[in-house]
């Protein structure tokens, strides 16, 4: 799944001071009708990357190619963000904050209904990867603009509150989406997802309040960003984490059919997702003074919920199990990371570093893609479970250490 803040939405420091005046953030309330529309946004792009996982098998079917193969319309659509989400938000940093949010929210409409309505899995692949390139866009925005909208102290649960697209995309929206494929057709998941985005972007137009983008001279340098201390290791943890996270996640369908389970896919990924709606909340509440022991947390719950899957999973409540510590490790995870590059970079670099980090997020669900069906096709779905608790195991190690900076145990002072 991917996520990143604004940016072309300015630092933290400045977007907090253009949301309010000096003093004045406690006494403010947040304007959460925007802000809903923003996690409504994070939503669709969220469901419309992750859909596939619950639907696959039909998919396949439809298509004509196998499980492994159709796992790779998430593959492309990583790849279709992951290529163009620098170039792209560097292109339209001086646009206007709202018209950039409606353009790659209509692209999705527009990607969506593509796939809904294709019988070839060559233009679905198509199709995909503009949802990917319209992602790039979206990602690079949002977590900013609810920032932006926001005063300084209640900057953290702005985020926490769009961020919750996510897991209601992964408790509601995906278990809902295989449900409807099961009893329907595939197709109408999709053509589901257009349906709401029309809604949305009637919502964006009359309720998000409209930013201006970046003159030239304060657009990010890329590069700078990788000698501040701190931005390696965050950028690091979000490679490899998500990296783990997709190898089992976009199989997730195929894992649970070959367990014997695969008629509970949809209530399994309500369970992981309900968990991730908690984990989000315990983020959101909790993340302004336990950044550091909240991603460590997330981290062991990701790795011994793999542990479980690797060595259990032949017993139903065991996979349950499992998707309950997967989910509380994993829903506050976005929240997590976006906010440990923003504190990491500081003024100067915080735009810089969102940027390489919603690239490489979705490098890594690109490889997760790969290297999932890979497994897949050469050792079964069982050698998945243990592939994520090998890659989770630097993930814990770098969390650990990187003290100082990165994750450091006292976060700045904004």
């Amino acid at each position: 799944m991917s996520t990143t803040p604004d940016t072309a939405a300015g630092s933290p420091a400045r977007t907090g001071t253009e949301a309010t005046p000096a003093g004045a953030g406690e006494q403010q309330k947040l304007p959460m009708f925007a802000l809903l529309a923003l996690a409504t946004a994070v939503f669709i792009t969220s469901l419309t990357e992750t859909l596939p996982a619950g639907l696959l098998p039909a998919m396949s079917d439809d298509l004509h190619v196998s499980e492994s193969a159709t796992g790779q319309t998430v593959t492309i659509y990583a790849l279709g963000t992951a290529l163009t989400a620098i170039p792209l938000t560097a292109a339209t940093a001086g646009w206007r904050r709202k018209r950039l949010l409606l353009t790659s929210m209509a692209g999705f409409a527009v990607a969506n209904t593509v796939t809904a309505l294709s019988s070839l899995y060559g233009l679905t692949m198509v199709a995909r990867f503009v949802a990917g390139v319209a992602a790039g866009l979206a990602w690079a925005l949002l977590a900013g603009y609810a920032r932006r909208l926001a005063p300084v102290p209640l900057q953290g649960r702005a985020i926490a509150v769009a961020m919750a697209g996510i897991p209601v995309a992964l408790s509601l929206g995906v278990p809902a989406g295989t449900f409807l494929g099961k009893v329907t057709d595939w197709r109408v998941a999709f053509l589901a997802m257009t349906a709401l985005t029309v809604v949305l972007l009637a919502w964006i137009a009359a309720a998000v309040p409209d930013y201006p983008g970046q003159e030239r001279g304060e657009r990010p340098k890329m590069l700078h960003a990788l000698r501040v201390p701190g931005v390696v290791p965050v950028l690091f943890v979000t490679l490899v984490f998500v990296l783990a996270h997709t190898i089992i996640y976009a199989y997730i369908a195929t894992f649970l059919d070959d367990l014997g389970m695969g008629g509970n896919t949809d209530l399994v990924l309500l369970v992981f997702g309900a968990a991730s709606l908690a984990s989000i909340w315990i983020v959101g509440a909790q993340i302004h003074h336990r950044l550091r022991v909240l991603t460590i947390a997330s981290s062991l719950l990701v790795a011994v919920s793999a542990a479980v899957l690797a060595v259990l999973a032949d017993q139903t409540a065991f996979v349950y199990l499992a998707a309950v510590l997967w989910g509380l490790g994993w829903g506050g995870v976005p929240t997590l990371l976006q906010t440990a590059a923003g504190d990491a970079g500081g003024e100067k670099a915080a735009d810089a570093a969102q940027a390489m980090l919603v690239t490489l997020w979705n490098v890594a669900m690109a490889g997760g893609g790969v290297i999932g069906g890979v497994l897949l096709d050469l050792t079964g779905s069982d050698s998945l479970p243990w592939s994520v608790l090998l890659l989770m195991l630097p993930v814990i190690a770098v969390v650990v250490f990187a003290r100082g900076h990165g994750f450091p145990a006292k976060r700045p002072v904004a």
